[in-house]
């Protein structure tokens, strides 16, 4: 059994470009939506909390107006 050096594993590893392409996507695909959910979560949560949670307390009202304010259900 021929034992391989590290300079040789090393040199052969570099120059493997298998999967190089498909990492170069995933950089850049990340680079791109980063920042983008970053500014999402910055800005864009505080008005969809606020219009969900507003969402919610309409879907309370009416079903307490529904059944007549007990918010039970119960006859």
């Amino acid at each position: 059994m021929k034992q391989v050096t590290w300079r040789k594993l090393w040199l052969r590893l570099h120059r493997d470009e298998r999967g190089a392409v498909s990492l170069e996507t995933i950089l850049i695909v990340a680079a791109i939506a980063l920042p983008i959910l970053i500014f999402i979560l910055k800005y864009g949560w505080p008005k969809i909390r606020d219009y969900f949670n507003q969402g919610m307390q309409n879907l309370e009202n009416e079903g307490n107006n529904v059944t007549g304010g007990s918010g039970t259900g119960s006859n």
